[in-house]
């Protein structure tokens, strides 16, 4: 396998056979630690962390020493040219040319793709604000294949903050592509998100379960399962069922109970994360003490705050600071793989369906809707123009390609003028038919009237009939 020149932005970039392979490789350096020190002799590693970091910033630094190469870094924008206002990109070319690969942590989402469309060189995403954290959930996936020789099958549960842990989104999209089934169990709203949810059953086939009337242990808090993901190998025969489903799958037994932290710097407001931490439920033995976590690993990416019992670290159930150690081999073995390092044998793989979604690149009309999109920051519009993929035509959705948040627009029409007059310049419903029969590339989208009408589009009869009918004309 050869992985040499590539970028790792999210778990979409490896397949597989190559996160396979990149773990034979990490237990192959983990033999053999001080056997390394050649491997990237002469080169050098940016370490870039924009927000707090303890062990991924370590454990990344130390692979590449024990790999024989050095490191560079910055740990704090307000001592670099990006609290000038110079934009991502600039830096991005910059530090390429200082370094052989980069490794960064950025609080916004899809920075660290920015990063690796301007670099020059391999580039690392060490967490991209709430977006994703890749080599976290290599890490995760390497302790189940180490603990339980397989991830196709398991059943595995998620735990606490699934709205804002990125770890969580890198490791729902990774557990579908390896045939796992999901258990979600959330703090009362802190929810997977809805474009999350949308890109897991869309891309990778199978079923999401709700459960809509859950047992009284599930009403107090004491496992607040909301939905399962069932993979396209797994029996479906319970989903007809949600009502009664739930005891039944969780006396089929947990695999992996995977507990996070709730992510307060990333709530809304201070008010609104005083109220989730109160209602936040705790991992302690109590918990555990279930004929369905008798054998379950308990994982956490750690730090840990209150939600995870310091009495479950003797448990020899307990892995994450297991997890925490094996992210030096298997940062080694991503880093010399990037570099051109190292090779590795894969086995051949029947590759999921890729869908190929059309691309909208206008840069004007509608942007992403998250606030904390790379996309939406003022110094980084000078350069970039919001891009997303068309996801779906009916309704209209479209995808970041920065942070990979979803949205629906209102307004649609198109470059070619339907009727071949400039008189003919008219903006479109997007529930109309028209989003069936304009072409992707005349296709024109507006998130607001106003902006339709900002670029010399008039309201079609369908538009203002509709908007009479809601008292708007």
């Amino acid at each position: 396998m050869d992985l040499a020149n590539r970028s790792l932005v999210t778990v979409d970039d490896l397949s597989i056979g190559e996160m396979e392979g990149l773990f034979s490789l990490a237990d192959e350096m983990s033999d053999s630690m001080n056997e390394q020190r050649g491997v990237c002799q002469g080169k050098v590693m940016a370490s870039l962390f924009f927000e707090p970091s303890t062990r991924t910033r370590l454990s990344f630094e130390a692979a590449m020493h024990r790999l024989g190469g050095n490191v560079i870094s910055a740990v704090d924008i307000g001592s670099t040219s990006l609290a000038k206002g110079e934009s991502i990109a600039d830096m991005a070319r910059v530090v390429g040319s200082y370094a052989d690969i980069i490794v960064i942590r950025h609080p916004w989402e899809g920075a660290a793709k920015v990063v690796a469309d301007y670099a020059g060189v391999p580039v690392i995403n060490a967490g991209d604000g709430g977006h994703q954290h890749p080599t976290q959930t290599l890490c995760d996936l390497y302790t189940l294949q180490k603990e339980r020789h397989t991830i196709k099958g398991l059943r595995i549960t998620l735990w606490g903050d699934l709205k804002y842990g990125r770890t969580i989104h890198s490791l729902i999209f990774a557990l579908a592509k390896f045939g796992a089934d999901i258990l979600f169990c959330p703090s009362p709203g802190l929810e997977v998100p809805e474009h999350v949810i949308k890109k897991l059953t869309t891309e990778y086939g199978g079923e999401l379960v709700r459960y809509e009337a859950l047992d009284q242990a599930v009403k107090e808090g004491r496992f607040p399962l909301d939905a399962i993901y069932i993979t396209p190998s797994s029996p479906h025969q319970l989903a007809m069922m949600p009502t009664i489903s739930m005891q039944v799958e969780l006396k089929a037994g947990v695999d992996a109970l995977y507990v996070t932290r709730p992510q307060q710097e990333r709530f809304a407001t201070a008010e609104e994360g005083q109220e989730l931490k109160k209602r936040y439920p705790v991992v302690n033995k109590r918990l555990l003490k279930g004929k369905a976590f008798r054998k379950t690993l308990v994982m956490h990416p750690l730090p840990r705050v209150d939600e995870l019992a310091y009495e479950l670290d003797a448990d020899s159930r307990s892995m994450y600071f297991k997890q925490a150690a094996r992210g030096v081999p298997v940062r080694m073995a991503l880093i010399a793989l990037l570099l051109g390092a190292k090779e590795v044998a894969i086995a051949k793989e029947e590759p999921l369906p890729k869908i190929d979604y059309p691309l909208y690149r206008r840069g004007f009309g509608v942007k992403c809707p998250n606030p904390k999109c790379v996309s939406g920051q003022e110094t980084e519009m000078k350069y970039l123009k919001p891009e997303f993929k068309i996801a779906n035509r009916e309704p209209l959705t479209l995808r970041c390609i920065y942070c990979e948040h979803g949205l629906e627009p209102k307004y649609i029409a198109s470059s070619h003028w339907h009727e071949g007059r400039l008189d003919s310049k008219k903006y479109h419903s997007a529930d109309s038919h028209w989003v069936r029969e304009i072409r992707p590339e005349n296709l024109i989208i507006f998130d607001s009237e106003n902006e339709a009408q900002t670029h010399g589009f008039k309201p079609s009869s369908y538009v203002t009939r509709r908007r009479k009918e809601h008292g708007k004309g």
